[in-house]
């Protein structure tokens, strides 16, 4: 089947187009169809990444039932051939690339939890020896791991570039015991996450969750642990002052930076060898962590 880069589900009321995902209003529910656009940089490139939306809601799946103990999550099905008020035309696109989930008021937070000093926070910690107003020991080097793991809370941003803030200014947005249950949340879902991966021989070097309120209740929603969210390594090459191998999109990230394409709309044309690397990454990943 060829690339998915949008959908149009006249059965259901679209509601919003994310940077990957378009949501529909299904009665009571919403679907996520996670399509194969990519992002970089928080901007949309211009060619699709083939089958990633299915790796994606694969793995979202595995995790949210994996780490079900820690919170509540939106997820109720994948399977659209078992949903009577899907139309049998429109299931072959969904299928695969489909969540049926609870509905939630989202939380204005990206709760990105660290593991290992990287990317931006590695970036913040050469600059200033301080990663979202965390003060951090000197010496560290890059892949150096925290030791507990860090929350380093961002906004949403509808559009631009999210940007990062203290827990001070979350418990300001979301209030002082939702923030607090989040967090908390937030650090053991990434904690029994990493320890899985390790099986596997991986690392989660960083990821982020999203979180919303149902009924008062807190409630883990959007994707989990996926290749779009977090940054995976080879656990034999994670050290001190190396550089390991990212199993995430990464390779976009690099191919981008080394561009000199200065991270604004319109996005660069991507090379087909670009295209191809990512795709093989996406799949890698997904065998690696659900065999």
């Amino acid at each position: 089947m060829s690339a998915v880069i949008d959908t149009d589900l006249p059965f259901a009321n679209r509601l919003c187009q994310g940077k990957v995902r378009d949501v529909y209003e299904l009665g009571d529910d919403l679907l996520l169809v996670a399509t194969d656009r990519i992002s970089a940089f928080d901007v949309v490139m211009n060619e699709p990444i083939p089958n990633k939306g299915r790796v994606l809601t694969e793995v979202s799946a595995f995790w949210f039932d994996h780490l079900a103990a820690v919170v509540p999550h939106h997820l109720l099905s994948t399977d659209v051939d078992a949903m009577d008020d899907v139309p049998a035309e429109y299931r072959d696109v969904l299928r695969g690339r489909t969540m049926r989930c609870r509905r939630a008021e989202p939380l204005p937070v990206e709760w990105v939890v660290r593991g290992y000093l990287t990317g931006s926070a590695w970036s913040d910690y050469r600059a200033h020896g301080v990663v979202s107003g965390i003060s951090l020991p000197a010496g560290m080097q890059h892949a150096s791991k925290f030791e507990p793991a860090i929350l380093t809370p961002s906004t949403k941003a509808e559009s631009g570039h999210d940007e990062p803030i203290s827990f001070a200014q979350v418990v300001d947005l979301v209030g002082l015991e939702t923030a607090e249950r989040a967090r908390d949340a937030a650090l053991e879902l990434y904690k029994r996450g990493h320890d899985y991966a390790a099986t596997r021989g991986m690392v989660i070097a960083d990821t982020k969750f999203e979180f919303g309120l149902c009924d008062g209740e807190l409630m883990l929603i959007d994707e989990c642990l996926t290749p779009d969210s977090s940054r995976f390594w080879p656990a034999d090459e994670v050290t001190p002052g190396g550089k390991p191998t990212s199993y995430d999109k990464q390779v976009l990230r690099n191919y981008l930076a080394e561009s000199g394409w200065n991270k604004e709309p319109p996005p660069p044309a991507l090379p087909a060898e670009v295209l191809q690397h990512t795709t093989d990454t996406y799949r890698e990943i997904r065998d690696r962590l659900l065999g």
